[in-house]
């Protein structure tokens, strides 16, 4: 785990977060041949899922931490039973550093046989004066009888830190590791948990903290590829920090993989390709450029292809498909649409977030508002925020309305998009929340 990359996106990961972190690992790996990990750091939306079904691709790893857990520092050293003889475990910890685990049948730590353990041994068998006992019967002795059965253990896949204090109170300098069944995983060395590996990360279609993966500053940072304002964490020595004015992170990855002389395979060319189509609208936003567009059909090319998954498919076709995929609200309970897409920000001292729906007609609001609005207010009190909003996007028409919590601050009155009766605010032509949204939101509250 030490010697891996992984590429990750925001937390909430939209479509273009997913296959950004996939593309760009296989770039990394391909270009510059770097052990490289694609993962996500939370659940895939309905989008997401439906086009990593349709083109057979497996999700990202799961990453939801970036504190160092056990199983990164442990080592799954040889074994031995108790019934064993002594003696076997003598050679056994002549291969492994001086430690020779007894676990028992069933797969779960009896105890640690190691140079304190025999030294405590050999004094209570020998006594003060030693007898007639030799050493060929103390070595023929089961295991058992010499082993530490006081040794702590932890869980494979729990934090180090939570586990500091009780670590450092422990004089013992091997651990068992166990998995989920209290089963034998490994040994970690006190050494080595107070000092664990930093993971090391790659940032893609994100550069502030609030946005990413938890425990952030735990990790290592090596890079962030993105197409955001800029919000980016400290850093203890510089990094490469690609930030450009693109409709997605897809494009970047795209544009790279060309410069390189590479072609991607179609399946994850076409995850790419939808990337860059939800996030640009299928090239209708404002954030659109014509890189954006010259990416698309690079993409196509890759991806429509005979024998791949989506021959047959245009841009357009296929963007309508990908869209229809995440829209609408029947199909989805309140608390996942304000959480799926949603993105937290800081400014003129208030903390907000702003989340995002996609529908092919405005007209279904009205039977959902008040369990959205409900379900704003839920998450503004979970996340200690001021206010919380959710902007409701006809991608067929090309207009939105924007739903707010309840009790938004006052200066929330001044945003240029008329309410309307059933309290929602109707903005005409906005599809953008980075464009178009954010900077109108954000220019209110620090004026």
């Amino acid at each position: 785990m030490a010697d891996k990359i992984y590429v990750i996106g925001h937390v909430n990961p939209d479509t273009d977060s997913i296959a950004s972190a996939m593309g760009y690992a296989w770039l990394l790996r391909e270009r510059d041949e770097v052990d490289t990990v694609a993962a996500r750091a939370g659940a895939l939306n309905p989008q997401s899922a439906w086009v990593l079904k349709q083109l057979k691709l497996d999700p990202p790893v799961l990453l939801t931490d970036a504190s160092p857990r056990f199983e990164s520092v442990m080592q799954r050293l040889d074994s031995i039973r108790p019934e064993a003889q002594l003696g076997l475990a003598w050679t056994l910890a002549s291969r492994t550093g001086g430690i020779a685990p007894v676990v028992d049948e069933d797969g779960k730590p009896y105890g640690i046989i190691n140079g304190f353990s025999l030294f405590k041994y050999f004094t209570e068998v020998l006594g003060p004066q030693p007898g007639d006992t030799t050493v060929r019967q103390m070595m023929s002795a089961p295991c058992k009888e010499a082993a530490n059965t006081r040794v702590a253990k932890y869980p494979a896949n729990g934090h180090i830190r939570d586990f500091l204090n009780r670590i450092l109170r422990d004089e013992a300098n091997e651990h068992w590791v166990i998995d989920e069944n209290g089963l034998y995983a490994g040994i970690a060395h006190q050494r080595d948990l107070l000092n664990p590996p930093r993971l090391k990360i790659i940032l893609v279609d994100h550069n502030e903290p609030s946005q990413a993966i938890a425990a952030l500053e735990e990790a290592e940072l090596l890079e962030i590829l993105d197409h955001h304002r800029l919000g980016n964490p400290y850093t203890h020595t510089p990094i490469r920090f690609t930030v450009d004015i693109v409709g997605s992170t897809s494009t970047l990855v795209c544009e790279q993989t060309a410069e390189a002389g590479l072609s991607m395979p179609p399946a994850l060319a076409g995850a790419l390709l939808a990337g860059l189509l939800a996030d640009t609208l299928i090239l209708t936003s404002p954030t659109t450029t014509p890189r954006d567009k010259q990416a698309a059909e690079r993409l196509a090319r890759w991806a429509f292809v005979g024998g791949g998954p989506l021959k047959g498919e245009t841009i357009e076709s296929y963007g309508k498909a990908v869209l229809a995929a995440g829209a609408g609200l029947s199909n989805r309970n309140p608390e996942e649409v304000v959480s799926n897409d949603v993105k937290l920000y800081e400014a003129g001292g208030f903390k907000l977030a702003i989340a995002q729906v996609e529908v092919t007609d405005l007209v279904q609001l009205s039977e959902h508002l008040a369990p959205l609005v409900e379900a704003l207010d839920e998450m503004k009190d979970r996340r200690g925020l001021d206010f919380a909003m959710l902007l409701v996007t006809d991608i067929v028409r090309g207009s939105s309305r924007l739903i707010l919590s309840s009790n938004a601050p006052p200066i929330l009155d001044n945003l240029p998009y008329p309410p309307l009766p059933d309290s929602t605010r109707d903005a005409p032509g906005v599809v953008s929340r980075k464009k178009q949204l954010l900077p109108v939101v954000l220019g209110l509250l620090e004026s």
